[in-house]
């Protein structure tokens, strides 16, 4: 696998609109993009810092993976993003043959085109690990 950079920081929120004033006003970060994905149960909203993005994700559901999070008493950083180069299907794959145990056993639509996957804390040191490349055209 050729992780290239991180992609971002997940960072989980009850409210983007309550907690966003802080990255935007004390922080002088500008959201650039609100987007729900359906599917993950999450509202996200990103920023950037140099080239790295801050993704807040805001729970849509209390069964979405972030509902479950926060309500274990989680709070902040959610998940570390790396960019791909070699495609999530394949680095998914050479994880799986390492031992790590995957969230997802193929690539998924993430946030702003996307193809994701993630690979289970439990067997990446405590880290929830996403994997992104963009969505081919």
């Amino acid at each position: 696998m050729k992780i290239s950079r991180i992609d971002h920081l997940g960072i989980a929120v009850q409210s983007i609109d309550e907690v966003l004033p802080y990255f935007e006003n004390t922080l002088g970060l500008k959201c650039y993009a609100v987007e729900e994905v359906e599917d993950q149960k999450v509202k996200t909203a990103f920023l950037k810092v140099g080239e790295v993005k801050l993704e807040l994700l805001e729970p849509t559901s209390p069964e979405s993976a972030v509902a479950k999070f926060l309500e274990k008493g989680g709070r902040g950083v959610h998940h570390v993003a790396f960019a791909v180069e070699d495609g999530v299907a394949e680095a998914l794959a050479q994880c799986e043959e390492q031992g790590i145990r995957l969230i997802d056993k193929a690539p998924r639509p993430g946030a702003e085109q996307m193809m994701i996957g993630f690979l289970h804390p439990k067997s990446t040191v405590g880290v929830l690990t996403e994997l992104c490349e963009p969505m081919k055209k």
